[in-house]
């Protein structure tokens, strides 16, 4: 897994990493030093890397149109003290991409497998976006498996919108403009000064998704025949990274904290949806302190 010319890439990690053993390492770990896997689900293979080393573990799971190399900034924050276990969801990054209903339970399946692939007992899940849906319909199979969630910048419960918005939204991706329409997208959470970069690196990335997919996941996030992942009250810590935004009023505060009695709620501000890449050094310190205060990581 490796970072060419500042831009994310989510390459045949199989060589560099196995490579990466033979050289010099960094007292950090980062993404170059993981080992790339293939899990089974079904037919289709499932992409993921492992890195780091401990006795906890963290399952990473990426947003909609994105790839595992979303998390890049958290490895050197976490891999030092845990394994982590970096998924690439169907359709998305080196995973395959069959023509197929890309559901949050078909992600969800896919994460499973991965678990049994990785021997995955317990892990803290940690969700971007749409990640955090496919690791809240996991926490329904298989609660046993989670200690706790960490929702990026995601709703833990499904987004109610006004009649037909939702199917105008799906609508866009299954145009054959879907590509302006995925570029608007991105360009629309990239709105502080001096980000522009990163929203180029964001959008290549995400348009490399096919359109297919793209359109899929969109429906399955917002389609109203679709299943909703709502979180009820969890016996597990609940801990929650947001960039200020107007999804995130006081009544979704006030039912994140009514989740689990060990609920933590933080806003960024000058921050916007892929705030793990865009304020990396305040999101870690944020993620480690909730981390560490809920015996999560050593102190």
């Amino acid at each position: 897994m490796t970072k060419e010319n500042g831009s994310i890439t989510n390459d045949r990690a199989a060589a560099s990493a196995t490579d990466g053993a033979a050289g010099a390492k960094s007292s950090s770990p980062t993404l170059a030093d993981g080992t790339s896997h293939y899990a089974l689900h079904g037919a289709d293979r499932i992409h993921y890397v492992t890195v780091g080393r401990g006795n906890r573990t963290f399952v990473l799971v990426h947003g909609w149109a994105c790839n595992l190399g979303f998390w890049r900034e958290q490895i050197t924050a976490l891999a030092g003290q845990a394994r982590l276990v970096l998924i690439d969801l169907p359709g998305h990054g080196q995973s395959d991409k069959p023509q197929t209903d890309y559901t949050i339970d078909f992600f969800a399946g896919a994460v499973l497998a991965v678990l049994r692939d990785a021997k995955v007992d317990q892990a803290i899940f940690m969700g971007h976006s749409m990640g955090k849906a496919v690791i809240c319909r996991v926490f329904k199979k298989v609660p046993e498996k989670i200690t706790a969630l960490v929702s990026v910048d995601g709703l833990l419960r499904r987004p109610q919108g006004a009649p037909g918005q939702s199917e105008a939204m799906v609508a866009q991706y299954r145009s054959p403009h879907y590509r302006e329409y995925a570029k608007g997208f991105v360009n629309n959470f990239f709105t502080v000064p001096g980000s522009e970069t990163l929203r180029d690196e964001v959008t290549a990335e995400v348009l490399k998704t096919p359109q297919n997919v793209m359109a899929s996941a969109m429906e399955a996030m917002l389609g109203a025949n679709q299943p909703d992942w709502d979180l009820k009250q969890v016996d597990v810590p609940v801990l929650v990274l947001n960039a200020r935004g107007i999804l995130w009023d006081a009544d979704y505060e006030s039912y994140v904290r009514s989740l689990s009695p060990r609920a933590e709620y933080r806003l960024f501000e000058n921050a916007g949806h892929w705030l793990m890449l865009e304020r990396p050094a305040e999101f870690n310190a944020a993620l480690t302190a909730m981390l560490r205060k809920h015996d999560l990581m050593a102190k």
